[in-house]
């Protein structure tokens, strides 16, 4: 049985270019879900992928490029 990798993005965006960026992040294959947040973090988005590696190019090489995305922190799911 294949395993899903599973990530909470923790996004900060700059000010101005949320909305833009916001669209952006929801159209990239492999987000699953996007919601606007108050507090710390602008946004908290999930990305899955099917191992780890695939989920590192996601963020690193597509959410962090988006013109508009300032810093990402990712949480990684886990089972006990």
């Amino acid at each position: 049985m294949s395993q899903i990798v599973k990530g909470y993005l923790l996004i900060k965006l700059v000010p101005g270019l949320e909305s833009s960026a916001i669209s952006q992040i929801r159209m990239t294959q492999g987000i699953t879900e996007v919601n606007l947040l108050f507090g710390q973090w602008d946004a908290i988005a999930i990305a899955e992928a099917k191992e780890i590696f695939e989920l590192t190019k996601l963020i690193v090489g597509e959410v962090r490029g988006i013109q508009g995305v300032q810093d990402t922190t990712t949480l990684l799911q886990t089972e006990l």
